[in-house]
């Protein structure tokens, strides 16, 4: 029984290892980083190569088995997320719109260290002025900056994406 423990922790970890490395491996890779890209794809396939091995040939008969390698596998995908988006740093692109842009609100944004440009809107059809702010930020201020156009704005309409290349600028 102890030895089907080890081996279940032992699948368990080794899978969060693999799947977390192939999930920051992705993220590098549209990030256009291929060589470390291709080095953790190679550690990636190692670590699975020799559980995988291990868990299939096994002579320990057991439904746990399968219970840790699927288990370390969602784990290794959270724990890789997690890392992605904490540790890799990205930029992300803001539009938001709003309909009470206002010199106070300006001045908010910018306090909180945010630069900003700002387009005017106009829709013919119901004579609603409105602006777009433009943002470019670190993919780690995404909830700070989202959080104080809310408060500023509780119906402003946020869209996000990611930019893959910026020249000049200020981004926090």
């Amino acid at each position: 029984m102890a030895i089907l423990l080890l081996l279940c922790i032992k699948i368990f970890f080794a899978r969060i290892c693999d799947v977390s490395l192939g999930t920051v491996r992705m993220v590098v890779t549209v990030k256009g980083r291929s060589i470390l890209a291709a080095i953790l794809a190679f550690l990636e396939v190692f670590i699975w190569f020799n559980i995988a091995r291990e868990a299939l040939n096994t002579e320990l008969v057991s439904f746990w088995i399968p219970i840790a390698y699927a288990g370390g596998f969602a784990t290794g995908t959270l724990i890789g997320s997690f890392i992605s988006n904490k540790v890799i740093k990205g930029i992300i692109g803001i539009q938001a719109v709003t309909s009470k842009l206002t010199p106070e609100m300006i001045k908010s944004i910018r306090d909180a260290g945010f630069a900003i440009s700002i387009t005017s809107l106009y829709n013919p059809d119901n004579n609603h002025d409105k602006d777009m702010l433009y943002f470019q930020i670190n993919n780690y201020n995404l909830r700070k900056l989202t959080k104080l156009l809310k408060k500023l704005d509780s119906d402003i309409f946020i869209a996000a994406n990611e930019t893959k290349y910026v020249q000049n600028g200020f981004i926090k």
